[in-house]
């Protein structure tokens, strides 16, 4: 889920509530706050505390929420992961702590320790683009023989990483493994993943679930055509710029087109000027999705 700001010290309330409610409607089958699209790191634990609060309260049970408290420091993700299970979050979300790089038998001393420390259940977080680090599939076999740790988020856009875990998991259905990328989700699904979390999902909830579900059931029509949306949503949407931060940029400029926010973006990045708001509001609404979903 994107953090709506009113500016880097104020949350949008009305257009979070309103985000919550658009997600709903489409059918999710749960919310992740404080992940990379959610802008985890660029916004103050004051801001995070109250998304957190905000979520909670307005999901009201309806669907599993889970909360990123990835950071560089221990005692911040415990605080983060105390306040999401004081106001009533299912789970938490890490990867590893960014800046300086671990080493594999230090990212199991690591999560094994926070998963102990912990209050709720926690899912790993393989970020390696962001974070410098991967998480090894020797490491993830390790952690998941941890009570407190029920399954893996792959963002890393590597397929064969991805089949590794498929294979070293295929006799563990409780272990959970999701995609990051939603140009992945349904090859995923079809090889026998989980599901994805899936930020384009902010903008049109239930073409990701109608993709999800094709994919489920095994609809190779249904999923290539839905999967032509997916991948225009990323080429028309996504791709505007030469900026480490254009997916964010794109995301967000389209949310705010559709209603969903103002499309600001936490310091220091930058949303889109006039020009660019202008190519992203005609590219939005040439696609197809748009014309389905929106």
């Amino acid at each position: 889920m994107a953090t709506l700001l009113q500016d880097d010290h104020q949350l949008d309330h009305q257009s979070t509530s309103r985000l919550i409610s658009h997600l709903l409607k489409g059918g999710v089958h749960g919310l992740f706050v404080l992940g990379t699209t959610g802008e985890c790191t660029n916004i103050s634990y004051r801001l995070r505390k109250e998304l957190i609060k905000v979520t909670c309260k307005e999901v009201n049970g309806r669907v599993p929420v889970l909360v990123g408290v990835t950071d560089t420091s221990f005692a911040e993700s415990l605080f983060l992961a105390q306040v999401a299970a004081d106001e009533g979050a299912d789970a938490v979300v890490a990867a590893p702590p960014y800046y300086f790089g671990l080493g594999e038998s230090e990212l199991i001393a690591y999560f094994t320790k926070l998963a102990d420390a912990l209050p709720l259940p926690l899912y790993l977080y393989n970020m390696p683009s962001h974070t410098k680090t991967t998480l090894t599939q020797k490491a993830v076999v390790a952690l998941s023989e941890h009570p407190n740790i029920l399954g893996l988020k792959d963002s890393s856009g590597n397929a064969v990483y991805f089949n590794a875990m498929l294979f070293a998991f295929k006799d563990r259905s409780d272990f959970t493994l999701l995609v990051g990328p939603e140009e992945m989700m349904a090859s995923a699904v079809l090889m026998g993943g989980h599901g994805g979390v899936s930020g384009g999902a902010n903008l049109f909830p239930r073409l990701y679930v109608d993709l999800y579900t094709a994919a489920e059931r095994g609809d190779l029509k249904e999923v290539a055509r839905l999967q032509q949306m997916v991948m225009e949503i990323s080429a028309q949407v996504y791709a505007l710029g030469s900026y480490g931060s254009s997916f964010l940029k794109g995301l967000k400029a389209a949310m705010a087109i559709l209603g969903l926010g103002t499309g600001y973006l936490a310091s220091p990045l930058s949303s889109f000027g006039e020009a660019e708001l202008k190519q992203v509001e005609k590219n939005l609404k040439e696609l197809e999705a748009y014309k389905v979903y929106a």
